[in-house]
């Protein structure tokens, strides 16, 4: 089944399309990556939804307009990949949509809220939709998040050592062997909040790691930023910009006068490396996989190395998993287990309670025609 996975993850800067051929041989679920586009998101509805995001405030006409656009925009991403990438020959869209609230409060997720109306999609591609992915997740005690970890899992089992994979989105999360997952804190996010911050809003994020790499970690900040409660948190747990967005970034830089820019970036990175490297001791990671926006900041994978020291730091591109895409092609592994009547969580992961089928499903052009339903869970995901 040719299956397009979308996503556009929390750092909110364009809409990725991954397609892959996938197939059930025996107990392998078997992907064969088609490639990627990407589609920014136009100018006005990026700032719409960069004001409508915490701490800002939206009404429920802007939600309306919101989840309307951010559909459109990810119904162009849809058919230019069923185009470009399948001949258009996809048989199904997998979307994330665009998180706009994760209501997470003592350790506990509550709900959350993914705009992007998949009616749109289907509309525009004819082809079924699953969406709403984490919901169902939550309802079951889960935390709706890190949806990647049963494709982590899948995809990583059998090799030697204890390996992880990271995702360096603007909030960071881990998956390791025994299941254990969680995010470990701001990956770019609040990298990004400050870019775009002391620049007026001129950079959305620290290109090249240019800004950090012109500075210097000041570590009376990075001593009050590390204070943080939540990275004392058990697993599971998540977060979001709920948490960390300019507010809070600016809420932390009270009483340290005034600071360069390139200075406090460059502590914002080393928080994200020290935070993410001490989440993977917590493991004992032999082997970080790193994808993600994150790993094209070479300050932030620098720092990473060097806080990892003795773990071996690569990324998901040398296995075959471009790194740019992972996440995209996660949600389209979710869609065809959804499809095939599939549990796409590991409750050890999110913490629900048991495993479920995830998503919601909308017809396309033809109505809603299925495949028959797996017998079995795939154990291992091969890449082809």
């Amino acid at each position: 089944m040719r299956v397009i996975g979308l996503m556009s993850g929390t750092s909110c800067d364009a809409i990725d399309a991954a397609a892959a051929d996938l197939s059930l041989v025996g107990d392998s679920l078997v992907l064969k990556p088609l490639g990627l586009v990407s589609e920014p998101y136009d100018d006005g509805l990026r700032e719409a939804l960069a004001q409508a995001l915490p701490p800002g405030a939206a009404s429920m006409a802007e939600v309306c307009r919101l989840d309307t656009r951010i559909g459109q925009a990810f119904a162009v991403a849809a058919t230019r990949a069923d185009r470009e990438l399948c001949d258009g020959r996809a048989e199904l869209v997998a979307s994330h949509g665009q998180t706009v609230y994760h209501w997470a409060e003592h350790g506990r997720v509550h709900g959350t809220l993914q705009l992007g109306q998949p009616a749109w999609i289907a509309e525009a591609t004819g082809l079924p939709v699953v969406a709403d992915f984490r919901p169902r997740d939550i309802a079951a005690g889960g935390q709706g998040a890190p949806l990647v970890s049963l494709v982590d899992l899948l995809w990583l089992r059998g090799r030697p050592g204890t390996p992880v994979a990271l995702n360096l989105g603007g909030i960071a999360n881990l998956t390791a062997p025994d299941g254990t997952a969680f995010d470990t804190g701001p990956g770019c996010a609040l990298i990004d909040a400050a870019a775009s911050g002391f620049s007026g809003g001129r950079f959305a994020y620290d290109v090249d790691g240019a800004l950090a790499g012109h500075g210097s970690v000041r570590e009376a900040l990075l001593e009050r930023l590390l204070e943080e409660p939540y990275y004392a948190l058990p697993a599971p747990k998540t977060t979001g910009k709920e948490l960390f967005h300019l507010g809070y970034l600016r809420d932390a830089l009270a009483g340290f006068g005034t600071l360069r820019a390139e200075d406090v970036v460059a502590t914002l990175t080393m928080l994200t490396a020290r935070t993410v490297a001490d989440a993977v001791r917590t493991v004992g990671a032999t082997e970080v996989i790193a994808s993600g926006g994150g790993t094209r900041n070479p300050v932030l994978m620098r720092m990473l190395g060097q806080q990892l020291a003795g773990v071996t730091l690569r990324t998901s591109d040398v296995l075959g998993l471009p790194a740019a895409a992972k996440e995209a092609y996660a949600f389209a592994v979710l869609g065809f287990l959804t499809a095939h009547g599939l549990p796409g969580t590991d409750p050890a992961a999110t913490g629900a309670r048991h495993a479920r089928v995830l998503g919601s499903l909308t017809p396309g052009r033809e109505g809603l025609r299925l495949p028959s339903p797996a017998r079995e869970r795939p154990v291992r995901l091969v890449l082809e």
